[in-house]
Formats: C-alpha cells, sequence, structure tokens
C-alpha cells in the first residue's frame, strides 16, 4: 500500500516535524489576520467568502440553500462548503466561533495536504529526499496560509484532489473494488465543492493503459466510480428537481464563467463588435448566466477570432496558462509579505516545475508521472473555455511544487557531482518492481 511509506522511521523523523510546522503557522496566521483576511464586507455580501458565510447561516437557520437570491432557493453554487461551515456554525456559533473553527479546520488541512503531497512525491519519483525537498518548498508556499484563513473552497478542494490522486494510484495497483468505490466517492465530494472535478476519473484510462488492464477490468471498474459517483450526488439532483421543478445536473450558472472568459484584460470586445451585433449593449454584454450568456460568449469569440485571431489564440492558451499558474493566489498580505516577493516565489516554483517535468521525461521517470501529470493537463484544459485566474490553478500548483524539488535535487546532484537520484531511481528507469509501498 502507498501508506506503508509512512511507517518507516526516517519518514516518521522527518516528515511529521513538518507537518505540525505547517498546521501551527497556519493557526498563527488564522488567529493573528482573523477577518482581516475577508475579501468582502459582511455588510454588503460583495464578495464570494462573505456570501458564503450568509449561505451557511440561512442553511442552518432556515434549511435553504441561497446564494445571490435574497432568501430564496438557488443553484448557482455547489453546496460543499455552505454545508461544511454551517456544521462548524451549528456547534460553534454562528459568529466569530464558527468561523474561526472553520479556518482551524482548515488549517488541518493544510497539514493532512503536506502527508499527501509526501506520499505522491515520493510515489512519483521513488525517492525519499526528492519527496522531503517538495514537502519543504510546499510548507514554505505561502498562499497555502492564505488559504487556510480564507472562507472559500480551494482548501478543502485541493485535498479532496489530493486525496483523490492517492486513492487512484492505489486502485490501479492493488486492483481492489473498494478502492475505486473510493476515486467515485471523492470525485463527487470535490465536485460539492467545484464541479469540473467530475470528469477527472476518465484519465483513468491513460493509466489504465500504461498498466496493461484488460478491457474486462477497464470496463467493470469504470462502472463502480460511476455508481459510486452518482449515489453521492443523487441528494444534490433531488434537492434541485424538488425545488426548481428541473433537473440540474450542477449549477445553473455556467454560462457566466464561460462569458466573462471571453473578456481580454476586462475590456469590452473589439471594436465593431457590436455593429455587427446591435442585439448587445456594452453596459450588459458581460452580464447573465444562462444558456444567454453562452450565445454572447459564443458571438463574441466567432467575432474575435475572425478580426484578431492571434490576439484569442495567445489568450485561450499563453494567457489561460499565466492567468491560471503565474499569478499566486494570494489576495491579502500576510504579516505584511508583499505580494511581489510571493509573485517572484511563484514564478521559480512554476519555471523549475516546467524544468523538473521535463527533466524528469528525459530521465525516463516512467507511467508513476502520469498521476500529476494528468491532472495538470486535466485541470488546464479544463478551464481553458471558461475565466482563468490564480483561485482556479491554485489546486494543480501542486503539480509544480513537486516537480520543483526534483528540479533541485537534480540541480543539486549535477553541481556537487552527487546525483543523489540515481540509486533510488533506478526502479523508475527500469520499469519493474519499483514503489515497494504498492506490492
Amino acid at each position: 500500500m502507498l501508506y506503508s511509506y509512512l511507517q518507516e522511521d526516517r519518514v516518521k523523523k522527518q516528515l511529521y516535524p513538518v507537518v505540525l510546522a505547517v498546521f501551527l503557522i497556519s493557526v498563527v496566521v488564522v488567529l493573528y489576520h482573523g477577518n482581516g483576511l475577508f475579501l468582502g464586507d459582511p455588510e454588503k455580501l460583495n464578495n464570494d467568502d462573505v456570501k458564503y458565510i450568509h449561505t451557511a447561516r440561512v442553511l442552518l437557520n432556515e434549511g435553504t440553500l441561497v446564494y445571490n437570491s435574497g432568501e430564496a432557493p438557488s443553484a448557482f453554487i455547489m453546496p460543499g462548503l455552505p454545508l461544511l461551515l454551517s456544521g462548524f456554525m451549528a456547534v460553534f456559533g454562528q459568529e466569530q466561533g464558527g468561523v474561526t473553527a472553520f479556518r482551524v479546520f482548515q488549517s488541518v488541512l493544510q497539514a493532512a495536504s503536506i502527508v499527501l503531497i509526501y506520499l505522491l512525491s515520493r510515489y512519483t519519483f521513488s525517492h525519499h529526499k526528492v519527496a522531503m525537498l517538495g514537502v519543504v518548498i510546499a510548507a514554505l508556499y505561502i498562499p497555502d496560509y492564505f488559504t487556510s484563513g480564507s472562507i472559500l473552497t480551494e482548501s478543502s478542494f485541493r485535498t479532496l484532489i489530493l486525496m483523490l490522486l492517492c486513492a487512484m494510484i492505489t486502485a490501479v495497483h492493488t486492483k481492489k473494488i473498494r478502492w475505486y468505490l473510493a476515486v467515485g466517492l471523492l470525485t463527487a465530494a470535490a465536485a460539492y465543492f467545484k464541479p469540473q472535478a467530475s470528469l477527472f476519473p476518465c484519465m483513468l484510462l491513460f493509466i489504465w493503459l500504461a498498466h496493461r488492464y484488460t478491457l474486462k477490468e477497464i470496463v467493470r471498474f469504470t462502472l463502480v466510480v460511476i455508481g459510486s459517483y452518482i449515489l453521492l450526488l443523487i441528494p444534490w439532483w433531488i434537492r434541485n428537481l424538488v425545488t426548481f421543478g428541473e433537473f440540474i445536473l450542477f449549477t445553473s450558472s455556467a454560462g457566466s464563467p464561460f462569458l466573462l472568459g471571453t473578456m481580454i484584460s476586462y475590456e469590452l470586445p473589439p471594436a465593431g463588435f457590436f455593429t455587427a451585433y446591435p442585439q448587445y449593449d456594452p453596459k450588459t454584454v458581460f452580464e447573465g448566466s444562462d444558456a444567454a450568456a453562452i450565445q454572447k460568449g459564443m458571438d463574441i469569440l466567432k467575432y474575435g477570432f475572425t478580426v484578431q485571431p492571434l490576439t484569442y489564440l495567445y489568450h485561450y492558451s499563453i494567457g489561460r496558462f499565466e492567468a491560471l499558474y503565474l499569478v499566486p493566489f494570494y489576495l491579502k498580505d500576510l504579516f505584511s509579505i508583499p505580494k511581489p516577493f510571493v509573485q517572484i516565489m511563484q514564478q521559480v516554483i512554476v519555471y523549475t516545475g516546467l524544468v523538473g517535468i521535463v527533466w524528469a521525461s528525459v530521465r525516463k521517470v516512467g507511467k508513476s508521472m502520469l498521476p500529476l501529470l494528468l491532472l495538470l493537463i486535466y485541470f488546464t484544459l479544463i478551464h481553458l473555455p471558461f475565466v482563468a485566474m490564480s483561485r482556479y490553478g491554485y489546486p494543480t500548483s501542486i503539480v509544480f511544487i513537486l516537480f520543483s524539488g526534483y528540479a533541485f535535487m537534480r540541480l543539486y546532484g549535477a553541481i556537487t557531482n552527487k546525483p543523489g537520484t540515481n540509486k533510488e531511481e533506478s526502479a523508475h528507469a527500469q520499469g519493474t518492481r519499483h514503489h515497494s509501498g504498492l506490492q
């Protein structure tokens, strides 16, 4: 099993102190900054975090999920965060107590993520020192401490994604139904926070082919994953059907991210668009969240790719990558650490991570790279049609952190002429019987 790595003495001595340190630092951030990490005004409800708090209170008191809808039921968001937050409010109070308890819980998630990060790096590179270096970089990654104190979906979602990756890896190597059940359930749990996670298990097909699964095994385990995924989402579908009289798969706001994604540099469409499409008003063109918003977005893309093809091609390729990964998810300064400093840290991690990906590919690290690479590819591609920002790239940034650790270890080995990764990586090159924890 993957988790047998944690039984090693060196792991206990080196990893767990880092886990404890991350938890303590996260708690200090939570207690010191408190509501100073709010992005919006609790009285005006003008940002996602304060809206989530309002939603959780109404859900707890009235049993109604609302969001941007006054006191009326809404399907604008998935219910994961409001449900979780309302649970803490039920125990610790609906004011500061419940919110602080939730932030401390997110500190626990950050600490737990360090363990998952170690497991993923150890599996990928089959090397303890590389894994520990990745852990240290993750522990120093300042945006993580911002997410500990924010009232947003990112902390919970990233933890679920890391758990999902570990479950997928274990399922692939053990071929046990219970682990594929876990894959489906964790995917559904992640979808309760961000529905774009729903198709990620499709990436299993590439891993199955790499591990030479038979068609019978692929069909069998696919049905298990789909079945457990559906089982956990049924309550949400029933709620929407009863409340709105229609089937709503996830939310009713899909049009808005797509429409906003057509906006370049927060500006209106190219000159001439409103002449070609007089039915749209410059003042309201980027408003809406239904099918009409999708149609507006399609019209903007059609016109934009016609008159400014290179600009729009850049926007939907390199521009998307930059928006997702080169800008840190760091919206409030912690202990006066300025954003420009964190920006440099982010870019160093991303660029060295890219170097690590190339280096590991050249070194033929092997199919153990697939889970992390597929995670990066999937969540990058899934965001291409929609509005892209650092918040959406944050959960996937862990891939760059792990490959950055690999790159730095390789660089150290090259400089000192002591390539410390060679001994444990030899199994990767041979492609056989590596990852003792999975045998």
